[in-house]
């Protein structure tokens, strides 16, 4: 019976892997390098990430560093980070980038918290999607004499367990991120 569900728990796995790093572009106040992960750069007419060519790092719990491999690639990569929805103004030292991310106020705070509480919506509306898709699979089956009722009943109370596991780790990581962005 498991192997008839097991597609469908890969799927739900999915949802929540997208909800954990699409809860990393949020920005809580802390210098995170997951922040420039959608940020590319023109690189030899090439949109690049950031990352592939040039060293992120954390210098400090609100500062985060890039030193690009190559030195003419400073003035494209503070020009893709302005042109970026980041909010932040690098400084550039003609060989090391810090952005430096102030600590956002209270009702920012509570905007970000509620971005995140939407997304982490999103994601148990896509993990929900795929038990009904799943529970009309086995309908189907059903239907066409591929099931047994009994055995419909059990792949539909084993598809509920997967989805109820699902909802508390997407709530867990939400919870996890709410706790970090209403961190001081």
């Amino acid at each position: 019976m498991s192997e008839m569900t097991q597609k469908y728990e890969a799927k739900m796995e999915g949802a929540v892997d997208h909800l954990f790093k699409e809860l990393q572009g949020i920005r809580a106040g802390r210098a995170n390098p997951g922040i420039l992960d959608k940020v590319t750069v023109d690189y030899y007419g090439t949109p690049t990430p950031i990352n592939q060519v040039a060293a992120v790092a954390v210098a400090e719990a609100r500062i985060l560093t890039i030193q690009p491999w190559d030195a003419s690639m400073m003035h494209a990569i503070e020009k893709a980070i302005l042109t970026s929805d980041i909010g932040i103004n690098p400084t550039n030292d003609g060989r090391l980038m810090r952005l430096v991310f102030p600590a956002p106020t209270e009702e920012r705070r509570k905007a970000l918290t509620k971005e995140a509480q939407k997304m982490a919506e999103e994601a148990k509306i896509a993990v929900r999607n795929v038990r009904r898709d799943a529970m009309d699979k086995f309908k189907a089956k059903k239907k066409a004499g591929e099931l047994t009722e009994d055995d419909q009943k059990q792949l539909e109370e084993e598809m509920q367990k997967i989805t109820d596991k699902f909802v508390k780790k997407v709530d867990k990581v939400c919870e996890e991120k709410i706790k970090e962005i209403m961190e001081i």
